[in-house]
């Protein structure tokens, strides 16, 4: 079975890995010139887990994960306005996650990968059937054509048709950027909330670095693809006069190498495959960073679609089985936390006190329900066997 995969961020590489182990010939192309590096923490959450150790994986990823020991709500002084400690719902069990900068989990798939054809700065221009053409001017012929390139996906808008048919707009845009560790994080998330859907947060990460993010709210998806300098001049001109530590931040912006700005948008597409082609991650399904289920639900897509490929003969069989496996777990993974962007980026003093409120009462109420409620979903999918990937009977 010869495969081609578009896009190597989380989804495809991890593909990849288990279409390798099958015997599959897989290719990855990916438009960026090189690996992109940086980006903000993810999460290895519930079932995921399972699928990183049957990949051997576990160690390699916790070796590089995030030692964040919480996260707070500050005021522009500094000060801390509500904790949510990372113990605050029982540690292990069904909140234990393993969190990650996703460059860092990006680079170990890769080199998890050596089998694979990777091609960096390239991409499909045009599919025909199994057919495909690349911006380079090659034609090849697939069996099986995957799109895990993200949200804004170039194989979906080639088979399944435009973006507006299947992304939604949540009403924001967000960035994200390496700064050096200020210092006084002390492991903790410190988050900011302004007036007019403001925010800001400092993250920790390793090595002496921590992650920025700026974003605002907007009404309409005004500035998609902006070219760097156009969209850091509007981050500074949004969240001008915003207070705490913004001026740092905007200062620090243009000298970050891994600088990164996207609207905030859902994904739904009703049929994830159509005759050879498959969506993947983020292409097909996508709950946004406010859902927190993104790179989870990645890992496990690759390994259930894998898996399905590996025992079918004809790969729609195999499609209408991967979705059917997944359907439940993609859709409580796509669901908002409660009020959604307008609780997480409040533009009133009134509902910035309800926010610290709301994360103050987090403690206090029985943390068991609160978990279930929250990160239940994480679970709400029992892995199957698939005996060309695990080697083990059904």
């Amino acid at each position: 079975m010869r495969v081609l995969i578009s896009g190597a961020g989380i989804a495809g590489p991890a593909l990849a890995f288990w279409l390798h182990r099958a015997g599959a010939d897989v290719t990855v192309v990916e438009r960026t010139a090189a690996p992109r590096p940086g980006g903000h923490a993810v999460d290895v959450r519930g079932v995921a887990r399972v699928v990183v150790d049957r990949m051997g994986l576990r160690e390699r990823i916790r070796a590089h994960q995030v030692d964040e020991r919480g996260f707070a709500l500050v005021s522009a002084s500094g000060r801390r306005l509500a904790e949510v400690p990372a113990t605050a719902f029982g540690g292990e069990g069904i909140v234990a996650e393993i969190e990650i900068a996703r460059g860092d989990l990006a680079r170990i798939l890769l080199e998890a990968t050596p089998g694979a054809d990777y091609r960096f700065g390239d991409r499909i221009t045009a599919i025909d059937d199994g057919s495909v053409t690349f911006a380079s001017g090659g034609t090849e012929r697939f069996d099986v054509i995957v799109g895990a390139d993200g949200v804004h996906s170039g194989t979906r808008r080639l088979v399944f048709g435009p973006d507006d048919r299947f992304v939604r707009y949540l009403g924001g845009y967000t960035s994200y950027f390496t700064v050096g560790d200020p210092g006084d994080l002390d492991h903790w998330l410190l988050m900011y909330t302004a007036t007019g859907g403001r925010g800001a947060y400092l993250r920790p990460e390793n090595g002496g670095t921590a992650k920025a993010s700026l974003s605002f709210l907007h009404p309409e998806p005004s500035f998609d693809r902006l070219p760097r300098a156009e969209a850091e001049r509007l981050i500074a001109a949004k969240l001008a006069g915003a207070g705490w530590r913004v001026p740092e931040l905007l200062a620090a912006m243009p000298a970050a190498p891994d600088f990164y700005f996207d609207s905030l948008n859902q994904v739904r597409v009703d049929r994830w495959w159509r005759g050879r082609v498959a969506l993947l991650g983020d292409a097909g399904y996508c709950g946004s960073p406010l859902a927190g289920l993104g790179t989870s639900m990645s890992l496990v897509g690759a390994y259930v679609l894998a898996g399905e490929l590996a025992g079918a003969t004809d790969p729609e069989q195999a499609f209408a089985a991967y979705q059917g496996a997944m359907a439940d777990y993609v859709e409580t993974g796509l669901q908002l936390p409660p009020g959604g962007i307008r609780m997480a980026a409040p533009r009133s003093r009134a509902m910035i006190g309800i926010r610290i409120l709301a994360m103050r009462m987090m403690t206090r109420w029985p943390s068991r329900q609160i978990a279930e409620a929250q990160f239940g979903k994480a679970e709400a999918i029992t892995l199957r066997d698939y005996p060309a990937l695990t080697g083990q009977r059904r």
